[in-house]
C-alpha cells in the first residue's frame, strides 16, 4: 500500500490531469496514512474536525478521482458497502482480510501461472486483470483459533 509524503502525493495527482486543491491532497494524505482499508464516511469522520470546511460530498469526489487516476482502489465490503486503500503506482492485486480490514499488495509476478494456465486452457490472452483476494490474514486466523 502506498505510503507516500504531501509532496509526492500532489505531483501524483497533478501528473494524472487533475487540478490540484488543498482537500484532494488531504484526502489522500489521510487514505496513504491508513494500515486499512476504510470507507468515505469513515475517513470524513477523522477529518472533519481539523477540516471544518470539507464536505463529505468532496470526500466522496476525492476518493472517486483517485480510484480513476489509480491512485487507490476501491474494494467491496458486505452490504455492498465500499472502502478504498492507497494504491503504489505499479500495477498489483490485494490481500483483504474481511475481519481487521487490513490490505496487503499482491504482486503480479505471483498470478503468472494463473495467467498461463487462462491462456492455454481457455485460448484467452489477458491483457489487464484486477484481482483481490478476501479472507482471514494471519493474525485473525490465529485470533479465530485461540476463541
Amino acid at each position: 500500500m502506498a505510503r507516500t509524503g504531501a509532496p509526492a502525493l500532489a505531483a501524483r495527482i497533478r501528473s494524472r490531469g487533475r487540478r490540484l486543491t488543498s482537500q484532494r491532497v488531504v484526502v489522500a494524505e489521510a487514505l496513504a496514512r491508513q494500515r486499512r482499508a476504510v470507507s468515505a464516511q469513515e475517513l470524513y469522520r477523522e477529518l472533519r474536525e481539523r477540516h471544518l470546511r470539507l464536505g463529505l460530498a468532496t470526500v466522496y469526489r476525492a476518493l472517486e478521482a483517485q480510484v480513476e487516476s489509480g491512485m487507490a482502489t476501491r474494494l467491496e465490503r458486505p452490504g455492498h458497502e465500499h472502502a478504498y486503500v492507497a494504491c503504489d503506482p505499479e500495477h498489483h492485486h490485494h490481500l483483504v482480510c474481511v475481519r481487521c480490514e487490513r490490505v496487503e499488495d499482491l504482486s503480479e509476478d505471483v498470478l503468472g501461472s494463473m495467467l498461463r494456465a487462462v491462456q492455454s486452457r481457455h485460448a484467452f490472452l489477458v491483457d489487464h486483470a484486477r484481482l483481490d483476494l478476501y479472507g482471514l490474514c494471519g493474525k485473525c486466523r490465529r485470533a479465530a483459533r485461540a476463541v
